[in-house]
């Protein structure tokens, strides 16, 4: 996956600036649920495979496509729940990662300057 990780257009910051916070975390879920397996709730490398082209992703390999359910599997299943799967988007898209971050900090910063 990472020789197509440059190849990679990374929309989430666009969207993240169109929709808002709230409305990104929608379309998040909204992928999800295109993505996953009907009968168990969670992404799988099969229905990744099976709804992939979708999203736009057909040209993934299956190699590719099992290191996505991998990297973003915290608990270690074999599937992407829904959480995983919004972590997982986030941490594909540096600069996304990289607001977030700012703006995490920033919040830290505030807080800290706050007294009463």
């Amino acid at each position: 996956m990472d020789s197509r990780k440059s190849n990679f257009n990374d929309l989430l910051p666009f969207m993240a600036e169109r929709l808002g916070g709230v409305g990104l975390i929608d379309e998040l879920c909204k992928g999800f649920e295109l993505l996953m397996d009907r009968n168990k709730g969670v992404i799988t490398f099969e229905s990744l495979k099976k709804n992939s082209a979708l999203l736009g992703l057909q040209d993934l390999s299956e190699d590719d496509l099992r290191c996505m359910v991998k990297e973003g599997d915290f608990d270690g299943d074999g599937a992407l729940n829904q959480m995983e799967f919004c972590v997982l988007m986030f941490r594909l898209s540096p600069e996304l990662m990289e607001e977030s971050q700012f703006l995490l900090d920033e919040a830290l910063h505030q807080d800290s300057d706050f007294t009463l």
